[in-house]
């Protein structure tokens, strides 16, 4: 820290930092929003402008090679992602990433290389590990309360919910509801099952099924950037990932299936007991008899908790709950299974 408030750097002025990122920023009282860089100037000064950001620009480089700044968030496309994490990283600063950490493997080792030879934090943005259920559970499985975790089902099925504008497109977001959805659910199940060493991915794909739909009467998210519109990814996908210690995850995960909406689920089982989220609960057993129970949790915003989390991370020096060593874990099952499709079979990791 260069003063009494750690100082933050944007890179990626688009709808997650504008309505999530920055306002938790803004609830921090010691930190200081320093710089925003955007691929579009325009938007990158009336982001500065609008927040009291002291730059603004168009160029990551620039972005990360201000010694005012002890950090950057990294929000932009996610193909953007390992050039900004290691141009950070070699400028000495701490890094937030937005998920999915990177396109591919490659990238993502590379990115835990660079954060390694800094020595600063590198956090991953898996922000569903720090919802309110999330982390009661979390604690609970912890102790010990539901035993040997050896199963565990996941998923997120949108009937209509493909997202409007770079999302479709694989050259900037590396693949479809897998990559955008999937890394949600498939990060919080693993991270609540003890992080156990994923070793084989089998997986179907499915694309052009629903394709881009026309759909009248829903809504979805929308970019900010909704002109060059590209539609290469694909509709759905399903499978099962197996771990070292012979546990195993099924998920499914959707933007466009005929099918009721689910919401995010994830589902634990364990020797002792198992439990939910979507609806919470935990299923287990009091003096010979089943019993079912929903803990009492509190209402605190995720993506507060996560940034939060990061600052304290920063004053303290210690490890984050989601390290760049977990996305690399996660980036290597998301390729998994997109490579596991393409090949028609199981592949190891």
């Amino acid at each position: 820290m260069k003063s009494n408030k750690i100082r933050i750097g944007i890179i990626g002025a688009g709808n997650i930092a504008q309505s999530q990122h920055i306002p938790a920023y803004l609830r921090l009282k010691d930190v200081e929003l320093v710089a925003v860089c955007d691929l579009k100037e325009e938007r990158a000064k009336e982001v500065a402008e609008k927040y009291g950001m002291k730059y603004s620009t168009t160029s990551i480089n620039d972005l990360v090679a201000l010694e005012e700044l002890d950090a950057v968030d990294i929000c932009a496309w996610n193909n953007a992602h390992a050039q900004a994490a290691i141009a950070a990283a070699a400028a000495g600063k701490h890094i937030l990433c937005e998920k999915p950490m990177a396109l591919n493997v490659q990238q993502a080792e590379e990115m835990l290389k660079a954060s390694k030879k800094s020595g600063k934090v590198f956090m991953m943005g898996f922000v569903n590990r720090f919802r309110p259920d999330s982390i009661v559970l979390k604690d609970m499985l912890d102790t010990g309360k539901f035993g040997e975790i050896y199963y565990s089902k996941t998923g997120w099925l949108r009937r209509r919910g493909t997202p409007l504008g770079w999302f479709t497109d694989t050259s900037k977001a590396g693949g479809g509801p897998v990559i955008d959805i999937g890394v949600h659910v498939i990060d919080l199940t693993w991270y609540l099952m003890g992080k156990p060493k994923p070793i084989s991915v089998s997986a179907t794909v499915h694309k052009d099924k629903l394709g881009n739909y026309k759909t009248k009467g829903v809504g979805r998210w929308v970019a900010f950037d909704t002109d060059n519109l590209k539609f290469d990814t694909e509709d759905s996908a399903a499978g099962i990932i197996r771990f070292e210690n012979g546990a195993s995850m099924n998920f499914e995960v959707s933007w466009a299936i005929n099918a009721k909406d689910t919401g995010i689920y994830s589902h634990i089982f364990g020797t002792k007991a198992g439990a939910s989220l979507n609806p919470f609960a935990i299923y287990g057993e009091d003096a010979d008899y089943l019993m079912d129970s929903t803990p009492t949790i509190g209402k605190d915003d995720r993506f507060f908790n996560e940034i939060s989390h990061f600052i304290d991370c920063i004053k303290t020096g210690s490890q984050p709950v989601s390290s760049a060593q977990d996305g690399l874990e996660i980036q290597k099952i998301l390729n998994g299974i997109y490579d596991s499709a393409k090949a028609g079979k199981e592949i190891l990791l």
